[in-house]
């Protein structure tokens, strides 16, 4: 009878311990669909204790860590989450989706370098999977490899035509790349899938006004802020569009909008600058553009006059020539910004002022000669003469073609005694098609 009891007490535990594994093993299979439900609802926090209560059944599954790593890269835990990752790939050295979540969650971590191995082991392991090259083609546009970018792009929508993200991500790379007709391309490809997208009208837009189709950029524009209202740059940018055509109105409004929503919008103070100093507020547009330099971390020799071009005549014919140069094209240049904001400085009479923003902006694009003129200019409106022929000297290097600066650096020698030299200026200013000069020189050269 005792051996009768022994042999069903022991029949009792392996039944019961058997039960239990197989309880276990089901409990973890509930709990690995459970976490999976939650992170597909986004709650992430809710996955990560459902996972975590697998892992303690079955340390050794690698699916239960690589669900509470993407529940962990979600709550951004990115550090939490490439450990998890790390285990799973222990456990499963060609899990390629460990990989390719691994090397994102390295992104956020600015580790690019090691996020582009991932993303390579990943498409090692699976070449056919159109998102992994999706994926590393944003780590290579992160590590300004645009070509690259653009090739992995290329494979992607091989293998899935139907991506609106990968669409759009190819248009801006081509920006990048400087094919804007190549990104409207791709841009109106990827609004056809998905047309919900405010960035994706304004990438598109963006192309448009490099392409100087201004009123389809504005369009587009109106389309992104739509669906975007709180997207401060497309109202920027739409200014900028109606800064190109002349609506200045206009362009101010949707840059004291992109304001209210970023005041710190280096560009919407220049656009704004820009537009005030069209409309003749010219001290609105130094404080416009003094702003967006700031934002944007953007004594002389005494003369004699002793030729018949008084100082008072000098600086008529001079301040006529100033009417006539131009603005830059707007764009967030910072050299521009000086550039500008020295020209309306000069307006107001802040010519030592003024000197100092063309010393900046020369000091950013050394090339452009029409600066070095401007600065000549103002040194002729503060007496200094021959910085001003300095100047235009060095304008003339740049385009040997320049008419305006040969004749001022021409009646500056005349006012100076410079005759010959003087005259030899104004005449060639003449040949180069600069009216004006005819007339000084039947005035004061003879």
């Amino acid at each position: 009878m005792k051996k009768i009891f022994q042999f069903s007490f022991y029949f009792f535990l392996i039944v019961f311990f058997a039960g239990k594994t197989y309880s276990q093993e089901k409990s973890f299979d509930d709990l690995l669909k459970q976490g999976n439900a939650q992170n597909t609802a986004r709650q992430f926090a809710e996955a990560q204790k459902s996972y975590t209560q697998a892992i303690i059944l079955q340390p050794n599954n690698p699916l239960a860590f690589f669900g509470r790593g993407y529940a962990k890269a979600n709550l951004k835990d990115h550090l939490g989450a490439i450990m998890d990752y790390d285990k799973a790939i222990e456990l499963n050295p060609r899990y390629a989706s460990a990989y390719l979540n691994r090397g994102q969650s390295k992104t956020k971590q600015e580790n690019h370098k090691g996020a582009l191995e991932d993303y390579n082991r990943s498409i090692d392991l699976n070449p056919a999977d159109a998102n992994a090259y999706y994926v590393r083609s944003l780590g290579k546009n992160k590590l300004e490899n645009y070509k690259g970018a653009l090739s992995d792009l290329d494979k992607s929508l091989g293998i899935a035509q139907d991506n609106a993200q990968a669409y759009a991500a190819r248009g801006w790379i081509k920006i990048k790349l400087d094919d804007f007709k190549g990104s409207i391309e791709d841009f109106a490809k990827s609004i056809e899938i998905s047309p919900t997208k405010g960035e994706t009208y304004a990438g598109r837009a963006y192309s448009l006004m490099k392409l100087a189709d201004y009123k389809n950029a504005i369009v587009d524009f109106t389309k992104a802020i739509e669906k975007s209202p709180e997207d401060a740059e497309s109202y920027s940018k739409r200014g900028f569009c109606k800064n190109q055509l002349e609506d200045y109105v206009g362009s101010i409004a949707d840059f004291e909008k992109a304001l209210s929503l970023d005041f710190e919008n280096a560009s919407a103070f220049y656009g704004r600058g820009f537009a005030r100093a069209k409309l003749g507020n010219v001290k609105g547009a130094i404080e416009d553009y003094t702003k967006a330099v700031t934002i944007g971390n953007l004594e002389t020799d005494k003369v004699v006059f002793s030729g018949n071009i008084t100082k008072q005549k000098l600086d008529d014919l001079r301040n006529g020539v100033q009417e006539n140069i131009k603005m830059t094209e707007i764009s967030a240049e910072r050299f521009e910004v000086y550039y500008n904001r020295a020209l309306a400085k000069v307006r107001v009479g802040e010519g030592k002022s003024a000197i100092e923003d063309y010393n900046k902006a020369i000091a950013l694009n050394p090339v452009y000669h029409q600066a070095y003129f401007a600065r000549g200019l103002a040194k002729s409106s503060i007496n200094d003469q021959r910085g001003a022929i300095l100047d235009c000297t060095n304008a003339l290097k740049l385009n040997p073609k320049y008419a305006e600066a040969y004749f001022i650096r021409g009646i500056i020698r005349h006012a100076l005694g410079d005759f010959t030299g003087g005259y030899a200026d104004i005449s060639k200013s003449g040949e180069l098609g600069y009216n004006p000069a005819y007339g000084v020189i039947q005035d004061y050269c003879n």
